[in-house]
Formats: structure tokens, C-alpha cells, sequence
């Protein structure tokens, strides 16, 4: 199977995720999209301390209703601190016959020179770059210098190809300006989340009163 690997802290998980796994999903002819919550992210604090278990459960809950679409665990039952270059391997170990589309914003690409073991991520999957607000650049210039020597530009596509058979493809999809920081800051004020969420994440968030302080 041709599967997509979207990563994340989900926290919580909104309208904008879905819509990217919706577009690349389409856009590259996917038979699953597996949303993968990080366990301790290495780049930046997990905000507000909401464990594996609640945004897991949140994740699982915006899937009901997409059969394509699958909330994998892999990240928390490994532990510690997630780089995606552990899970990949772990993915290649646990599914030998499948094919990986790993997902990431234009913004994540632009800094994947400071990600562990980054070239050995371009040997695992392929890489579906999506553009994000307010970030440009092509994948040819966003490249990391130490690495750019195996890559092969295709100016019809605007697609790269590594070496090791490989790509990097970019996704020009209709952005959805949304954010789980404005999630959590809109609950923080009682304000209305309807419109970034699905109502069963909505749901479980006033149920567990997730994202409040004090």
C-alpha cells in the first residue's frame, strides 16, 4: 500500500490537518494516511501538558468519519522523545511491502537540516512538502547544502528525486489558516472552536476540561 505518514502533537487535532491529509491524499494517490501523534516533541515544549492518551484520543475521534484515515500509536507505545527518522525505520521493520509519504508543512522542510539523521529520512520515504501561510521557497533552495548533491531537479514537476530512488513532491493545495495554538487560546477564553474542530474533539475537550488553567 501507498501510505502517508502525517506526524504531529495534535494538540488538539483541527480542521487544518484534515484538510492537508484530504488534498495529499488525493493529490498523490494514497491508499491511507496514518496520523502519527508525537510523544515528547524534540523542537519545542508540548503546550499545556496534554498526555499522549488525550490527544490519541482526540485524533482517533476527528477519524471516525474518514475510513482512510488511521490513528497510529507507534510514537507513544515507543516512548521518550519522537524523531521521525526512529519511526520510520520502525515502520520499514513492521511493514516491509508498504510505501511511505512522509507529510510535512513547507515551513518543517525549510528546517530539516537541524532534524536528526535528516539525510536518512530522504532513503525512507517520500516526502510530500505542503505549503504553509506566510512561508515560500522552492524545494531546490530549501534543500540542506551537505545533502543537495544527490538530488535531481525536474522543472516540469517542481519535484526533486534522491539518489536512492525517492522524492520530495510538492503539494500546492488551498491552505486552511488554522492552528492548534488559536484552538487552545480561543478555549482559554471560552470563545466558540466549532469552526477548527470536529465537534467530537470539541466534545471530548469539555468532557476531560482540557486546555484550561489554573
Amino acid at each position: 500500500m501507498k501510505i502517508g505518514i502525517l506526524g504531529g502533537t495534535f494538540n488538539p487535532i483541527h480542521f487544518g490537518h484534515l484538510h492537508i491529509a484530504e488534498e495529499v491524499f488525493s493529490d498523490c494517490g494514497l491508499d491511507q494516511i496514518w496520523f502519527v501523534p508525537t510523544c515528547q516533541p524534540p523542537h519545542k515544549q508540548l503546550a499545556d501538558e496534554v498526555s499522549f492518551a488525550h490527544r490519541l484520543a482526540m485524533v482517533e475521534l476527528a477519524l471516525a468519519d474518514h475510513p482512510d484515515f488511521v490513528a497510529c500509536d507507534l510514537e507513544g507505545r515507543r516512548g521518550g522523545t519522537s524523531y521521525s527518522v526512529e519511526t520510520l525505520e520502525q515502520l520499514h521493520c513492521e511493514y516491509p511491502n508498504d510505501q511511505f509519504y512522509f507529510i510535512m508543512g513547507l515551513d518543517s522542510f525549510a528546517e530539516i537540516g537541524s532534524w536528526k539523521d535528516y539525510p536518512r529520512l530522504f532513503e525512507l520515504a517520500h516526502i510530500v512538502v505542503t505549503a504553509r501561510p506566510g512561508f515560500s521557497g522552492s524545494l531546490q533552495q530549501l534543500l540542506p547544502v551537505a545533502i543537495a548533491d544527490r538530488f535531481c531537479y525536474d522543472a516540469e514537476s517542481k519535484n526533486l528525486s534522491h539518489s536512492g530512488g525517492f522524492s520530495v513532491v510538492s503539494v500546492a493545495h488551498t491552505c486552511r489558516d488554522v492552528s492548534s495554538t488559536e484552538v487552545r487560546q480561543l478555549l482559554l477564553s471560552a470563545g466558540d472552536v466549532g469552526p477548527l474542530v470536529p465537534k467530537l474533539v470539541s466534545d471530548y475537550i469539555r468532557q476531560h476540561k482540557l486546555y484550561l488553567k489554573g
